[in-house]
């Protein structure tokens, strides 16, 4: 599980490549849950964490950009 505070330091770029790399990394550890035993099944959970706080922060620099700063 990452912080939100390395999520805030990356690009929006860098924010996609790793939002897609946890997304597959989630769909591969479903199929294990289901074919095979899972060893940690709290990572899931983990990741589906880490992917709402990507997108929290992808929402907020949205908000960021569309408001007037006065």
């Amino acid at each position: 599980m990452t912080k939100a505070s390395e999520f805030r330091d990356m690009s929006d770029e860098q924010l996609g490549v790793t939002l897609r790399e946890i997304e597959q990394n989630i769909f591969r550890m479903r199929l294990q849950s289901v074919t095979e035993r899972l060893e940690a099944p709290t990572e899931i959970r983990k990741a589906k964490r880490d992917i709402a706080r990507i997108k929290t922060i992808v929402r907020q620099r949205e908000l960021a950009q569309a408001s007037p700063q006065t």
